[in-house]
């Protein structure tokens, strides 16, 4: 099987957001707080005019490992850049400016669930392009678990990012904010873990938007 190699860019990919998802980022926690009827008639207002204004897009890059290691991968091109486009940020900016205040705060925790939905969806496209001869792992990205943000640059370098018009400035922050960058693996042996939480993995202490405990860290052993 021969893997799509160079850049891909991949656009009109649906968002399934969760409304769950959106609350979780202003503050409220599933089964334990009450939702009223003034913030989920908020919350529809934000994801109408959201889903208007997002423009969901990749940038995938596939190529080879050459060389591995405990907790290490040498790698020439295997990363991911998505972005719901900049348009959400501007219209948050203006209703800031404006003092609308809670309609900012919604449509922003929007932006945030649906660009966290599109990164799965791309997680699950590339799992779709490594059947039936591979297993493609479950994507991570810089700042979670120990991988420190500061490596950042060398994903752009791996994937031209600009092609969807996202740019990485000198402290490692991404422009449109409503992007994320990740890496996934592939191989015969690929571990999947399918029921997988990014909290799960990452031990950053007082999260506030912690989904799952943190699991117990463990010594990786080389094969």
């Amino acid at each position: 099987m021969t893997l799509p190699q160079g850049l891909q860019v991949l656009t009109d990919l649906p968002l399934a957001i969760d409304p769950d998802e959106v609350l979780r980022f202003q503050g409220y926690k599933r089964g334990r707080d009450l939702v009223g009827p003034d913030v989920r008639a908020l919350f529809d207002e934000a994801l109408a005019e959201g889903r208007r204004l997002m423009a969901p897009r990749a940038a995938v890059r596939w190529g080879a490992v050459t060389g591995a290691a405990p907790d290490r991968l040498d790698l020439r091109d295997e990363v991911v850049v998505c972005t719901i486009g900049e348009a959400l940020e501007r219209r948050v900016a203006a209703l800031w400016e404006a003092r609308e205040l809670p309609l900012a705060s919604m449509l922003d925790s929007v932006g945030s669930g649906a660009v966290e939905s599109l990164a799965e969806h791309v997680n699950d496209l590339l799992c779709q392009q490594g059947l039936p001869e591979l297993r493609v792992t479950n994507r991570i990205s810089p700042g979670y678990a120990d991988w420190d943000v500061a490596e950042q640059p060398r994903l752009f370098r791996l994937c031209p990012a600009g092609a969807i018009g996202v740019a990485l400035n000198d402290a490692c922050v991404m422009t449109p904010g409503k992007s994320i960058s990740l890496l996934v693996g592939a191989g015969v042996g690929a571990r999947v873990d399918h029921y997988f939480s990014q909290c799960a993995r990452c031990w950053m202490r007082d999260c506030a938007y912690r989904r799952v405990p943190a699991g117990r860290r463990t010594v990786k052993q080389a094969s």
